[in-house]
């Protein structure tokens, strides 16, 4: 099998299976992006693990992770000033981070030309939210084309750089969590990879002004309209908005975008229903025209679309505007989250046309799956870290989790981190929580990457006012969660960035660090901190364990021991250990406590959940 790497830098064309977020990949060489740059976040991380499958001698574009989306929008949009054509990229809670930037990007004149890349999470499948991201381009005046394959994300890629160079303009390309990971067989031009020109290009005087203040802004908007209003000609003769009629008779009608698009295909495909769709794929600015001429051929149309009613409301409008007498239809309100998978557009078209579309041939939906808690990895410092922070938690003590891997603190049997915002939010949030508050203790989390992505301020700010709460750092050496990506403190980008000391330049006073591991040391520099008055903060530290095993098998090595428990553990200290959660252990139905050895790395973390010395370690070799 020809290896990922070797396929995105091959120059003849060809064809292979690949993933939207590689196909994409393939795409930046062949449309000669020269910088891109990202905070890693699902469903968009294989796009930075395919460029960075590229040999750097080989790669012929500058890279980075950013310290968060924000810095990483602000890098692409300056090179693009610069007269290099950027692509930011990373998930849709991350445009958030990015908005402060991002929404002034259409008012300049970029003179190389941005892409930003958005991984949209339908169905919430890893994000704290479903947010439309498509309120964004509205907001902003961005164009936006969505992608429905792997194919479409190659195609539309290209299209979106011809674009923003032309028009010298960011476009956004709206990727969802299906299309990110879908594979399909997809037709690769050839590649021909030159040295990039790096000469600057910016040139304030002549292109300006670039400072949107009172005086400036409205001549700066004008020119993002027009440029919006020729992206709407644009989107009228593109070849990604058009009319699919494998039935069609000009009675029903649908119109729809992205995923939802093809499971309407499918849906269409396999029945004999008499229904065009039109599928838009640069969405916005929507093809008036087209669409206007869609609905007037109609007498029904369905408008389908994932999360919001933004397209809705839009054709509403315009046929209001225009007069038209044709019946626009919607999914209901309980339709307004979750992924429009085929089974349930079918549904939806089943309640709207119950003539043509009959229940009885309702596609199958997917079989539920038992659902399974998420939880650390075996090993993990987080769960370590947790069981002492357990022991030592104040009776009514309130906990503020943040985002990354030790989020899953809040779940049984530890249930520590009892609200959640955003990335960063934990220490202005325990602030809150600590005003006036003399009955309560307040407890905040944080991981290491996020305490350098948007943990800073709130960290500031609570050592400033000295905020009567402790914080904890969770810190594992990389950003975990998303891939094991590198951060200002894994030292893998440069020098290690040291959260002591950057906690010392904040004028912190109490700062402890404690190997995750050593529940007794920790429990006591917990106890410490939490009678501290004032802002305290507890550094538990232990490598992520799942990186360290990759590297390990890497070496086509593994873990030397594993753990083993003895045969007269009484029931009620099986049932103790068990509380360590460790996801190695089984309780019997004897209340006998076995070990899984595939899943058991002999870390020895869990020994202090037994009291009376009942697990210990073997060697790996030693087992059968």
């Amino acid at each position: 099998m020809e290896r990922l790497s070797d396929m995105l830098i091959k120059q003849d064309a060809f064809s292979a299976i690949m993933m939207g977020n590689h196909a994409l990949v393939r795409a930046m060489l062949e449309a000669e992006v020269k910088v891109v740059t990202t905070y890693p976040g699902s469903p968009t991380p294989e796009i930075a693990d395919g460029i960075n499958a590229i040999p750097e001698d080989k790669r012929p574009f500058y890279f980075e992770y950013s310290v968060n989306e924000k810095v990483a929008t602000e890098i692409a949009f300056g090179a693009s000033m610069n007269g290099h054509f950027s692509t930011v990229f990373f998930k849709s809670v991350g445009l958030n981070v990015a908005s402060d930037s991002l929404v002034q990007l259409p008012l300049m004149e970029l003179a190389g030309g941005m892409v930003v890349v958005l991984g949209d999470d339908p169905g919430v499948n890893s994000s704290q939210n479903e947010q439309d991201n498509r309120h964004f381009a509205r907001m902003s005046y961005m164009p936006m084309f969505e992608p429905a394959t792997p194919t479409e994300t190659y195609q539309m890629y290209l299209q979106a750089a011809e674009l923003a160079k032309k028009y010298r303009m960011p476009i956004f390309l709206r990727m969802t969590t299906h299309v990110c990971h879908a594979r399909e067989k997809v037709e690769f031009n050839s590649l021909q990879i030159s040295s990039p020109d790096w000469t600057p290009a910016f040139n304030a005087s002549k292109e300006g002004p670039f400072i949107p203040i009172t005086v400036t802004v409205h001549p700066m908007k004008k020119r993002a309209l027009k440029k919006l209003a020729t992206m709407e000609q644009e989107a009228e003769t593109i070849d990604v908005n058009y009319v699919a009629s494998p039935n069609g008779n000009g009675i029903r009608g649908v119109i729809s975008a992205s995923m939802p698009a093809m499971s309407l295909m499918e849906n269409l495909d396999t029945t004999d229903a008499k229904v065009d769709l039109l599928k838009l794929g640069l969405s916005y600015p929507m093809p008036k025209n087209k669409v206007l001429e869609f609905l007037k051929s109609h007498d029904e149309v369905l408008i389908v679309e994932e999360l919001d009613r933004v397209m809705e409301q839009e054709i509403k409008t315009l046929a209001y505007d225009n007069g038209l007498a044709c019946k626009i239809l919607a999914k209901p309100d309980t339709m307004l989250g979750g992924e429009l998978d085929p089974a349930t557009t079918y549904k939806l078209m089943a309640d709207v046309w119950p003539d043509i579309f009959t229940k009885e041939n309702t596609l199958i939906e997917s079989e539920s799956t038992v659902p399974r808690k998420p939880t650390f990895c075996p090993g993990c410092g987080h769960r370590a870290a947790f069981y002492a922070i357990k022991k030592v938690l104040p009776e009514a003590a309130i906990t503020v989790a943040d985002i990354g891997c030790h989020t899953m603190g809040s779940f049984e049997p530890y249930a520590v981190g009892e609200t959640l915002l955003s990335m960063g939010h934990s220490n202005g949030t325990g602030a809150g929580f600590s005003i006036k508050n003399d009955s309560r203790k307040v407890i905040t989390f944080i991981g290491d990457s996020t305490f350098f992505h948007a943990g800073m301020p709130g960290i500031v700010n609570a050592a400033l006012y000295d905020h009567n709460l402790t914080l904890v750092v969770m810190e594992n050496g990389t950003t975990a969660m998303t891939g094991q990506q590198p951060h200002p403190g894994s030292g893998e980008i440069s020098d290690k960035i040291s959260i002591d000391k950057v906690l010392e330049a904040f004028n912190v006073k109490f700062i402890k660090r404690v190997g995750a591991y050593s529940t007794d040391k920790l429990v006591a520099a917990l106890e410490e901190a939490i009678e501290f008055k004032g802002f305290s903060v507890v550094i538990a530290s232990h490598p992520c364990m799942l990186k360290f095993g990759r590297n390990l098998r890497r070496k086509k090595k593994d873990f030397p021991n594993i753990m083993t428990v003895d045969k007269n553990c009484s029931k009620e200290e099986c049932a103790e250990i068990m509380k360590f959660d460790c996801p190695s252990f089984n309780l019997e139905e004897d209340g006998s406590l076995s070990i899984n050895p595939i899943l058991c790395i002999g870390d020895g973390s869990c020994k202090s959940s037994s009291k009376t010395g009942k697990l210990g370690l073997k060697k790996r070799s030693e087992v059968k």
